[in-house]
């Protein structure tokens, strides 16, 4: 779960659980959870040692057969890059919608938009999701300072690579589900 999900499920007076919805207590731990990744044994998609679950994550950290492994995915997902830099839109710098003030980096944009827009009804375009290779440069959001303030927390260069072919990376993942069973 990402943060704003788990804050979510905190909310309530009786706060509940993301996944089955039972009341959660402060301060209580998931001791049946604990037992189960404590005695759960999994196989290393790297180097096949078996392990319990909760050794999984520093063991995989630094088996370099399990690297290997994901570097396979990434690599079998990839498209070369291609050359003419013109084709792309600059993902770096976004003008304001609003005013049209250039070359603010995302967070820049944001910022500035609270400072001087917060109030601005006006429907615009997202320079930032128009910038991306799914964006339509033609979508005017009803409410772009909420959208901006929900969509733009994080930098979508953190978590996603432009290079890589959806329907490939899709695929691959389908080809891994089977075979890691």
């Amino acid at each position: 779960f990402c943060t704003p999900c788990l804050q979510e499920c905190l909310k309530p007076k009786k706060p509940v659980c993301g996944v089955c919805r039972s009341s959660l207590s402060p301060g209580s731990r998931a001791l049946d959870l604990e037992k189960q990744i404590e005695t759960t044994e999994a196989t290393c998609n790297g180097c096949n040692k078996k392990m319990y679950l909760s050794k999984m994550r520093s063991h995989v950290a630094s088996c370099s057969k399990y690297q290997n492994y994901i570097m396979e995915g990434v690599k079998a997902v990839t498209k070369e890059p291609l050359h003419n830099t013109r084709d792309f839109p600059n993902r770096f710098t976004f003008p304001c919608p609003y005013c049209s003030e250039k070359n603010f980096d995302q967070e820049g944009l944001v910022e500035h938009c609270k400072a001087l827009h917060s109030m601005d009804a006006k429907q615009v375009v997202c320079p930032i999701c128009a910038s991306m290779p799914w964006g339509d440069p033609n979508y005017r959001s009803a409410n772009f300072m909420e959208h901006l303030q929900q969509r733009h927390r994080f930098s979508y260069d953190t978590f996603v690579d432009y290079d890589a072919d959806e329907d490939d990376m899709m695929a691959q993942a389908l080809m891994r589900s089977l075979r890691d069973k």
